[in-house]
Formats: C-alpha cells, structure tokens, sequence
C-alpha cells in the first residue's frame, strides 16, 4: 500500500478514536505523524517539528490572552454597550454589523486571520452576553471576513490573480470578488436563518414596542448592564493596546499574534491584578487540539500525500468531473491548512485541462478559490481555530462539535454548489 494512502488511514482512524473516546484528536495527531512519518514517509523528527504551526500557535494563545485582560477590567463589556447602542439596541442586527466590519477588513488589505482575531473576541462577548448562538456568530465573522477576502487589492485576491496571470490562463478579478462575496453572504444568510437570527429579530423588535410602550428608551433593555460602565485608566490602556493591535497589523502586516501577545505583555506590567488570571483563560485544549492536527497535516505535506491525491484527480480523462474533484480536494485539504498555500498549489494542477477549453477557466478558478476559502470555518483552520478558543459560556468540546459538523456541511456542499453554479455553465 503507498505511504500517502497509509498516512490518510491514519488520519481517519484518529478521527474515530477521538469521536468515540472522547481523547484530545491533538495528542492523537501528534503521535500519529510521529509513527507515520518515521516509518512510512522516512522523514526525520526535525521534519515533522517542521509542520507545527507556530505561528498559529502564537495567535491563538496571544489573542486569548489579550482578550481575556480585557474582559478582566470590563474593557470588554464597555465595548459591548456602545455595539448594543449604535444599533439602537435591534439585537438581530449585530451579526450583520459583525460580518460587515469582517468584510470591509479583508477586503482593504487585511489578512483573514488577522480580520477574524479582531472581530471575533468581540461578537463572542457579545453572544455571550445577548444569548445569540455562539455558531450562528462565530460563522457571521468567519463569512464577512471571506467576503471581502478576494477584493482586487486582498491578500487572497491578489494571491489568485498572480497565480492565475503566471498561468497564462484568463482571468477576472472583479468576477473572483464578487463571486466570493455573493456566496459567503448567501451561506450567512441561512446561517442567520438556521441558527436563530430570525428570533432575534422578533425579540428586538418586541424589547422595541415594550421600551416605546413604556416611555423609555430601547437601549435600555433587561439585557442591559445595570451600571453604565465608565471609561476608566485601565479600560482606556486597553483600548489604545487594541487600537494599536489594529493598526500595526493592518496597516504594516506584522504578525496578530505577536502583536498581542506584546499587548498583553505591556497591560499585564501596568495592570498586574487584571494580567493576573489571563494565563489560565488560554483556550489550552484548542491549542493542543489545533497544534496537533496541523503537525500531521504538515507531515501529509511533507510525505507529498496532497500532490499524491492532486495528481491523481487532474489525470482524470473527464474534465468536469476533474473539477469537481479538485474542488473537493481544495475544500478538504484548506479545512485543515493555509487557503492560500491550497490554492497556490492546486490551481496550476488545473491549467492543462483548463487550457483545452473543455471547462471554463474564469468559472473553474473563481469556484475552486471559493470552495478553499468557505470552509474555513472549520475548528482545524486558522478562523475557526479563533472563533473556537473565543467562544464565552460554552461547553468548549460540544461547540468543537458543532463548527465541525458545520464545516463538514460546508465542504460537503459548498464545491458541489460552486460547480454547478459556475462551472458547469462554462463560464469564462
């Protein structure tokens, strides 16, 4: 049997054992590239210590740590009541406002994960503290920030567009902009449905009658905090460390998590009662799950087990079924790694066929670019890995659940939807 198919049977068996045995699926992973990379791939422990996201690492203990010296000194909760304010206390429309600011973020130029390190902390305090399901907001934020990931002067966008001129193939990049957008945003408008948005809506808008009924005003609602909460010393450090978060990541691409984590280091000094019980408000579990996954991911990589699978379809004598499969390929594969690596590697695997003309290439590559990017929500990409470590109130196993079975929905239809739509029609 070929080592690459070995090594995705051991993925799979993890994934049974961690289900069924309730056992971290982090651990599992980490053992698993020890044993598959030693004695199936010949690769040495550096190699494998070469796939751990330390990066990813970074930003997830960084962003928590800094969000959680917030949360400590009601920065957080001062933030909460200016939202609930500037939508005039109408509930249902913060996941909106949440995917909004996502969107606008990437698609000025920020990095999704950056967008969504930002964003995130804040729509899950502010879940958490309006009982809006946790999914139903952590999916808004991930969807705003892909809406706006592939704008002609994005990272993804500009990613794309290189890849694609280097190919030779035509291109359109206002078409790979919009495409992207109008999908994310279809998907967060079930997503809203599905997920309670619509009782949102109608509980907003009976807080409005019962505040206009009364004489008082609508922010005023039960769900408010009692006291209004004053901007204070430390809320206003916390605020300015946050500014600076914003503004050095980006306006000069330095990396989230270093960035916070340096912010959290400064406010911890001049605030040590408040840094004080940060540390132990890092999501560990995530980040020994997250850290894990991606380690056998990178041996996968490393074993040559994507370019393995890559191959194998775009050989496939029948193109339309080739570009479903590498869809599929793209959408699997980016669920547990870089969106961007996925597509920088795959797409010039589809110039051949795309070169016949038997498949549309503006359509292909436009289809391909949105099934790598949708599923980052999954709880093992960089977004999902954020929203799940930001989740406030929650059981953090069964929410781990939940975004994986949303991302499992989401790579399951998501290709299958962009072929149809854009492929089969030999758009391009």
């Amino acid at each position: 049997m070929p080592p690459e198919v070995v090594s995705i049977l051991v993925l799979v068996a993890a994934f049974i054992i961690a289900t069924t045995l309730s056992v971290n699926m982090g651990v599992l992973c980490f053992a698993a590239a020890f044993l598959v990379a030693t004695v199936f791939g010949g690769l040495s422990e550096d190699d494998i210590f070469d796939g751990f996201p330390g990066d990813l690492f970074v930003v997830l203990v960084g962003v928590t740590f800094l969000f959680a010296i917030a949360r400590a000194n009601g920065t957080t909760d001062w933030v909460v009541q200016r939202a609930v304010r500037l939508v005039g206390g109408r509930i249902a429309l913060i996941p909106w406002v949440m995917f909004g600011i996502g969107a606008v973020l990437t698609a000025i130029g920020a990095v999704s994960p950056a967008a969504v390190a930002i964003v995130a902390p804040i729509a899950l305090n502010l879940a958490a503290r309006y009982r809006i399901n946790p999914l139903l907001m952590g999916a808004m934020v991930v969807h705003g920030t892909q809406a706006g990931g592939f704008s002609p002067i994005s990272i993804y966008g500009s990613i794309v567009n290189e890849v694609v001129a280097n190919s030779g193939l035509p291109g359109s990049p206002m078409v790979l902009f919009l495409g992207s957008f109008a999908a994310n945003a279809a998907i967060a408008g079930v997503v809203f449905v599905v997920f309670g948005g619509l009782r949102l809506r109608r509980a907003s808008e009976e807080k409005q009658l019962v505040a206009t009924g009364s004489g008082g005003s609508s922010a005023s609602s039960d769900d408010e905090p009692a006291e209004e909460l004053r901007l204070n010393r430390d809320r206003a450090l916390t605020l300015t460390g946050l500014a600076v978060l914003v503004v050095t990541t980006l306006g000069f691409g330095l990396d989230v998590g270093l960035v916070a984590m340096s912010v959290a280091v400064v406010l911890s000094v001049l605030s040590p009662k408040a840094g004080k019980a940060a540390p132990s408000e890092v999501a560990w579990p995530t980040v020994l799950l997250i850290c894990g996954v991606l380690t056998y991911v990178g041996v996968l990589e490393k074993m040559g087990t994507i370019d393995y699978v890559g191959h194998s379809v775009a050989g496939i004598g029948v193109p339309l079924l080739a570009a479903l499969l590498l869809c599929y390929i793209g959408a699997i594969v980016s669920a547990f790694a870089s969106s961007v690596g996925i597509m920088g590697a795959l797409i010039p695997l589809a110039v051949p066929f795309l070169q016949t003309g038997s498949v549309g290439p503006i359509g292909m590559i436009t289809a391909f670019a949105v099934a790598a990017t949708v599923v980052d929500v999954s709880p093992f990409s960089t977004n999902g890995a954020i929203v799940l470590a930001n989740a406030k109130d929650v059981d953090k196993e069964v929410f781990f659940r939940k975004l994986l079975v949303y991302g499992g929905v989401i790579v399951a239809a998501a290709p299958l939807a962009m072929w149809v739509l854009l492929v089969l029609p030999g758009f391009g």
